[in-house]
This record gives structure tokens, C-alpha cells and sequence, in this order.
């Protein structure tokens, strides 16, 4: 039986599934796959040790606490559920039930827009590590670990460009935003005896042609430089790459030729945002190539539709082969995985779990992979066995093994958490 008690929430008693039965149907699986070489064990003992990182701002669309305004500068939430957080207790309170129906010890990633102010207004090139000292509280008593962000849009110093801007004045108030917010990140992560991520995405662009292409990234270049050269061991930064912006389609000035070139050269962690790529692109191929130049990846797991639309991610062929190339490419250690999509058209808790369950789900495929035999295969040159096996694998009784993951770490199994959810909307956020 799975049951949960939230101090400021509810509690929710849910009847399980037979756990009988998943413990035989997981038996059945450990045998089906150690047939063809594969530890399932060791697969879930990996996806319990890699956390993933919720992002804070599903709670309320990337409102945060700064000015309570809708979003602008080249970025959009769509939808308007019911529910959305409109504080700093209400968004603590939905991050920590979504944790409550996950399997793994998860992290937290904030947005500097989302610090504990006070009522008070401060703006970005004031930010101080004292307005997030509650958040590193808080998160040691969830037992979370905290990543970070600044934050360049949705600011009337945003306009189309920021660290990229031509004016000195606009571009030094970005630049002491982002120094600041990688030295709230050294603390969180001294604090956590354990790197804090910070991550660095400007919306930069036009939304029609542009003869300054290199100018604005000359400039770009010279301000991340500047950023950088401050020696924060707390901290890693990465830099995020973007197609384009809401309202910048023509020019990207952080384009992803200009963000690997820019992390290769500086040694810097890449961010590669599955939901920043047309759907003709295959984003996993990219990880093979940026890992013989970066020394780390950070992920950035969100679902494009038709642009970047952040729909909440799914179990679907890109995001499993993200991961598959990944564990193939024996990087696992050398990459963080996050979520990053902002879905207001449903109920904000469960787009967590969903995002967060798939995101899980194809990690845990690509760890089921038989990989020892398939590199034997591709080595003696076996081109039919080792496409027989890739298609063969696809039908093994993964799913036992998800089950089995959640029922071992005392979370909803199978589709469990939808009436968690739905008490929870009934006596918590359709309130607000």
C-alpha cells in the first residue's frame, strides 16, 4: 500500500496494484533480460542514483516573484488551468508533493526571478545570495539539492538583446545580473556539499533580418567572458542554445553554432534543450559530437510540436533516443538531466509526474539496452544480428521493471498517481 502524508497539504491513501504480482512479473522480466546479458538490478540501482532536476517554474508558468507579470522576451507559457502557485509557500508545496509521487531523489532548479524578496522589489542587478537563503533551507529539509538560473527575459531592460546589446548600460546591468546569480549558485552549492548547476540562456535576436549578425555575437562572446572570470568552485555554469525566440524568428544570436563553438573553446558544460531543435533534427546525434569537445552535458528534456512549444515531455522516440545514445556513449556521469517545459493547459502537478515518469522511462530503456552484445555484433561486422537484436529488444517486459523501480521505492505504480493528483487538486490548488 502506498500511502503519503503532506503537512500542508492532504493524505492520500491509494490501493496498489497486487504487489505480488509485480514482484512475479519482475522476476519473470530479471530472467527475460539476463538472458541477453542484461542486470536489471543494476539498471534500477543507476536510475535511483540520477536525480532529475524539477523545474520550479511549472508551478506557475514562469511568473516567479519579482513583478507578478506574464511572460515576455521571446519566451511563452500557454494555458490557463486552474491551480497555478501565486507564492513562494504555494510553489514549495506543489514541488513537494510532485516529489512525494517520485521514485529517486530528486533536484530542484530555480530561476532567479523566483527568490525569496519579501514583498519587496529588487531588481536583477541587485539580487543578493541572502534572497535565497530560505530556498537552501528548505530544500535541505526536503532533501533536495538545488540548481539555478538567471533570468534575462521578462524586464524592461529585457528588450531583443541583453548581454549582447551594443548600449554599455544595458549590457553591464545582464552582465552584473548573471555574476550575481552564479555567486547565489556557489552558495547553494557549498551549502549542498555538491555543484550547483547555473545555467545561462539569453532570448538575443531579431524578429527580421539583421546585417549585424557577427557583431551582436562578438559582443555576446565578450560579456560570457567577462562572466566567467570569476572562480566559483560551488558552481558549474552552462550555456544554453536556441533556435529562435517568440517575436526573434530571424536571428539567434546564442545559436547552437555559436554555443558549441563558444563551449569548446572555453571548456564550459553545453545545455542541449531537446525543445529548441526542429523535429527533422536529430538532437541525439549531437551528444556523440559535443562530448569529444565539452567536458559535461546538461539536459534539458522538454517535447516541440511545431516550434519551441515546451509541451510536457513524453516517452516518445526523441527523448528515448537522447537517452540511448547517452548510455552508449558511456557519458551518463558526464551529463545532468533536467526538465524544462511549461505546460498551463493541464493540471500543473500532474505535467510533473508525466514529464518526470517519461523522462525516467527512457532512461531506464537505454539502460536495458543489451549493449554488450550489440558492440560484438557491430565489431565482428554482424549488421543482421545486431539490428535483429535493436528490434528484438524494443518487446522485453520493460514495463515489469518500471513497475518494480516504483514499487520498490514506495511511489504510485502505473497510473496510481492520477487519483493522488486529482485529491489534490480537489483540496489544495482548485482553492487558490
Amino acid at each position: 500500500m502506498w500511502r503519503k502524508t503532506l503537512k500542508t497539504t492532504i493524505t492520500v491513501t491509494i490501493i496498489p496494484m497486487k504487489e505480488a504480482l509485480i514482484k512475479q512479473s519482475y522476476e519473470i522480466a530479471r530472467e527475460r533480460y539476463a538472458a541477453i546479458g542484461v542486470d536489471t538490478d543494476k539498471a534500477i540501482q543507476q536510475l535511483e542514483q540520477t536525480p532529475i532536476s524539477l523545474h520550479c517554474w511549472q508551478t506557475d508558468d514562469v511568473v516567479g516573484f519579482e513583478r507578478n507579470d506574464a511572460l515576455s522576451g521571446g519566451i511563452q507559457t500557454t494555458g490557463n488551468y486552474p491551480g497555478r502557485a501565486r507564492n513562494i509557500d504555494e510553489v514549495r508545496a506543489d514541488v513537494a508533493f510532485a516529489k512525494s509521487l517520485l521514485a529517486g531523489n530528486h533536484r530542484l532548479n530555480l530561476h532567479e526571478i523566483y527568490g525569496d524578496f519579501g514583498g519587496q522589489f529588487v531588481d536583477r542587478d541587485q539580487v543578493e545570495i541572502k534572497h535565497f537563503e530560505s530556498w537552501i533551507q528548505w530544500a535541505k529539509e526536503q532533501g533536495m539539492k538545488l540548481d539555478f538560473n538567471s533570468t534575462s527575459f521578462s524586464h524592461p531592460k529585457s528588450g531583443n538583446l541583453t548581454l549582447s546589446n551594443p548600449d554599455p548600460a544595458i549590457r553591464e546591468f545582464w552582465i552584473e545580473h548573471t555574476k550575481r546569480c552564479r555567486r547565489i549558485a556557489d552558495a547553494m552549492g557549498r551549502a549542498q556539499g555538491d555543484p550547483a548547476i547555473m545555467n545561462i540562456w539569453v532570448h538575443d535576436g531579431s524578429k527580421d533580418l539583421t546585417v549585424e549578425r557577427k557583431r551582436y555575437r562578438e559582443i555576446f562572446a565578450e560579456s560570457l567572458d567577462k562572466i566567467l572570470a570569476e572562480d566559483l568552485p560551488g558552481m558549474k555554469t552552462c550555456l544554453e542554445a536556441k533556435l529562435f525566440g517568440i517575436g526573434l524568428e530571424s536571428y539567434t544570436v546564442g545559436s547552437h553554432d555559436f554555443v558549441a563553438g563558444y563551449c569548446a573553446t572555453r571548456k564550459l558544460m553545453y545545455t542541449l534543450d531537446t525543445g529548441h531543435y526542429e523535429q527533422t533534427e536529430n538532437v541525439s546525434d549531437m551528444v556523440a559530437s559535443l562530448l569529444l569537445f565539452v567536458p559535461e552535458l546538461m539536459l534539458h528534456v522538454s517535447r516541440p510540436i511545431r516550434w519551441d512549444s515546451d509541451h510536457v515531455t513524453i516517452m516518445n522516440d526523441q527523448t528515448l533516443d537522447l537517452f540511448k545514445e547517452l548510455i552508449r556513449a558511456d557519458a551518463l556521469h558526464r551529463a545532468h538531466i533536467g526538465l524544462d517545459y511549461f505546460d498551463a493547459s493541464i493540471n500543473r502537478i500532474g505535467a510533473y509526474i508525466i514529464g518526470t515518469r517519461a523522462t525516467q522511462k527512457c532512461l531506464l530503456q537505454a539502460l536495458l539496452e543489451p549493449l554488450a552484445k550489440l558492440r560484438e555484433y557491430e565489431d565482428a561486422g554482424q549488421n543482421f544480428e545486431r539490428l535483429a537484436l535493436l528490434e528484438e529488444a524494443k518487446s522485453l517486459p520493460f514495463g515489469a521493471v518500471f513497475d518494480y523501480f516504483n514499487l520498490k521505492n514506495n511511489v504510485p505504480v502505473g497510473e496510481e498517481f492520477i487519483p493522488a493528483i486529482q485529491e489534490y487538486e480537489k483540496n489544495v490548488t482548485s482553492k487558490r
